[in-house]
């Protein structure tokens, strides 16, 4: 009778252990890194930089101190993705042209981590034609 008690002894022990182990691992996320690093507003810069070679040209900066990859993402005015790129890198720097028309744009430009933090800067692009006339007298 002892050694049939010592034997269910040892072999609850045993469930117990091989239950409770994978609860344990798991409590600090497996042994993954789940930290989600969130970009912040002020790691992001999106300038308007004027006109060249008859292009609206704007500069986009992000500082990327863990050099994880991230998406550059432009939207035209109707939300329409016309730009998707992948970067990775501390130090990004980029500038985007935009055709120069008689018509006015509002472009979107987003800066999208991999766990899907975003910094969003939004811009209307308004074209004004002044005309000056000098009338001298002869």
């Amino acid at each position: 009778m002892k050694t049939f008690v010592r034997t269910l002894a040892a072999v609850a022990t045993a469930v117990v252990v091989l239950i409770s182990n994978p609860f344990t691992s798991k409590a600090n996320g497996g042994g993954v890194d789940n930290k989600k690093t969130t970009i912040t507003e002020e790691q992001v810069s999106v300038k308007y930089q004027g006109i060249a070679n008859n292009n609206i040209v704007f500069k986009v900066e992000f500082e990327n101190p863990t050099a994880e990859k991230f998406y550059l993402i432009i939207k035209n005015d109707n939300g329409d993705v016309v730009y998707h790129q992948q970067f990775t890198g501390a130090h990004f720097s980029k500038s985007v042209y935009f055709q120069n028309t008689d018509t006015d744009i509002q472009p979107t430009f987003i800066i999208r981590s991999a766990n899907n933090s975003e910094v969003i800067r939004q811009f209307s692009v308004t074209r004004t034609l002044t005309e000056n006339t000098v009338v001298t007298k002869l």
